[in-house]
This record gives C-alpha cells, sequence and structure tokens, in this order.
C-alpha cells in the first residue's frame, strides 16, 4: 500500500467509489447511539493501518475515528484470539508505522497487532467491571467468529451475507415485542439476486440420496453447524439492526435446540421448511 505497487492497492486508492459502498447513515446512527450509551466500541482489522484509514474514510467519513474508543489494525487474526501476550504483543504507531511492543494496554487509542487478553484487561480498567460484556461483530467463521468464541468467550454475531438471498419470512407478532420494537428488516428485505448455488444447493442444507427406494434425508451442511455452535446470532447485514432498540432481545442459537434459532431477522428458507427433519448433531 505504500509503495503504490501491484495491482490492487493502487486501483483501490485511485477509484475507491468503484470498488467500496459508503456505510448507511442508519449504521452510523446506531454506532453513536451505543457510544452515547456508555458502550465502549472496538475496531479490530488484519488490515494495515494505512489501507484501514483509506477505508474507513471512503466509508464513515473522516471523522471515522470519533466512532471508535480502540482501533487495532494488523491484529493478524485469528492469532489475535489464539496467541499469548508474549507470542503477539501490542505495538504504537507512528505514520502508520509499527513502533514499540508494549507489555500491556493502559488507555484507549489506536494500536497494531496485538492479543484480546491484554485488551480484556484493558475493557476491564475502562468499565470497571472484573467481567465486562464483549459482543463481537464479523463475517468471516475462520478470523472472526470461531476464535472469538472459542479462545475468548465472546459474544459473537455472524454477518452472513446468504441470508441476503434467501426469501424472507416474516416471524409472526408477539405480546413480548411489540410492533414499535420491530426493524424495517422484520418486514422487508431489499431485493438480491438469490445466492443458492446452482452446483451446490443451499449453504445451509445438504440432501443425502436415500437407499433403495428410501427418501433422501436433509442433512445441516457443516457450515450450518459451526453458525449455531460458535455465534450468538446471525444477521445479514449491520443495517437489519441498526434500526432496533438497544435493549431489543434476540433470540439466540443457543436458547433452545431448534435448528432456525438465533438467524434475524428470519431463518433460512431451507432451514424453515425442513426444521423437524433436519439433524442438527
Amino acid at each position: 500500500f505504500l509503495e503504490n505497487s501491484g495491482t490492487y492497492f493502487p486501483e483501490v486508492k485511485n477509484d475507491p467509489d468503484k470498488y467500496l459502498q459508503r456505510c448507511p447513515e442508519s449504521v452510523k446512527k446506531w454506532l453513536k447511539q451505543l457510544k452515547n450509551a456508555g458502550k465502549i466500541l472496538l475496531l479490530i482489522t488484519s488490515s494495515h493501518s494505512d489501507y484501514c484509514r483509506l477505508l474507513c474514510e471512503h466509508i464513515l467519513g473522516h471523522d471515522f475515528e470519533e466512532f471508535f474508543d480502540i482501533v487495532i489494525t494488523n491484529a493478524l487474526k485469528p492469532g489475535f484470539f489464539s496467541h499469548a501476550p508474549n507470542q503477539r504483543p501490542f505495538r504504537t504507531l507512528e505514520n502508520d508505522e509499527e513502533q514499540e511492543a508494549l507489555l500491556s494496554l493502559d488507555k484507549p487509542g489506536w494500536y497494531s497487532q496485538g492479543n484480546a487478553i491484554h485488551l480484556y484487561e484493558l475493557l476491564k480498567k475502562m468499565t470497571g467491571k472484573l467481567d465486562p460484556k464483549v459482543v463481537y461483530f464479523g463475517d468471516s467463521m475462520h478470523s472472526d467468529i470461531f476464535p472469538a468464541r472459542h479462545y475468548s468467550n465472546w459474544e459473537t454475531v455472524f454477518i452472513l451475507e446468504e441470508l441476503l438471498g434467501d426469501k424472507v419470512m416474516v416471524p409472526a407478532e408477539t405480546e413480548s415485542e411489540p410492533l414499535e420494537k420491530k426493524g424495517k428488516y422484520e418486514g422487508h428485505l431489499p431485493k438480491i439476486p438469490c445466492s443458492v448455488s446452482e452446483q451446490w444447493g443451499s449453504f445451509f442444507v445438504d440432501s443425502l440420496p436415500g437407499l433403495g427406494n428410501a427418501e433422501e434425508t436433509l442433512v445441516s451442511t457443516w457450515s450450518c453447524k459451526c453458525i449455531s455452535e460458535y455465534s450468538t446470532i446471525a444477521i445479514p447485514s449491520l443495517e437489519a439492526i441498526a434500526d432496533l432498540p438497544l435493549d431489543y432481545r434476540f433470540t439466540r442459537f443457543s436458547s433452545n435446540n431448534s435448528a432456525t434459532a438465533g438467524y434475524y431477522p428470519s431463518p433460512p428458507r431451507a432451514l424453515l421448511s425442513h426444521e423437524e427433519s433436519v439433524p442438527m448433531k
């Protein structure tokens, strides 16, 4: 990025609008609401600081740092969660160049590399709590969701774009969630081409041919099992929840044994249609 070499970085630098989508105003408003409510906001990315700055300035605006209390770049996930502090110390930055290694984190700011253990110690200091709760949003099972849950036991929200291409099933109104607490995405989603692969079929459900005259058997895919095991909830995008009240109560994957629990605003059609016949284990 610094040398402006290769084909990728120069292209993005020269025409970011061609490759990047600006953050919806609803999501910016939601981030501000979280901060105003006293939440500590973190941005953790494996991108280097110079590239992160380009993306965030274009997506969120030149004041993007005001949205976050702590920014961590070159986090080298999933190692950020799995490595010990001495294996992956935090480093300060100067003109986007990594500087000295830090023995611990003493204050919020912009850092490079690091580890979840030292970050959590800082969060204890900032919140004054012995066991602060962390909700981590990510779009990669390998780099985000699995390591954050497995190594750090954080709550995880899986941003799963496969949900965008599925038919939306609107959940029935319930007394516990009045209409004013419903998000705009519970009633409809933008029209997006179906993402079901013609070759592989559903991302969530697979079918095994029966022997002889036996009917085929429906089973959850490995990816689907990982979603329910390591995610607290799964959503199609941040925009899908940005208009919800901050105290909205989501149904967690761990709340029951249903194959459809945890998906917001609605379960994938393949799972909903065959929930009773799809084994999850």
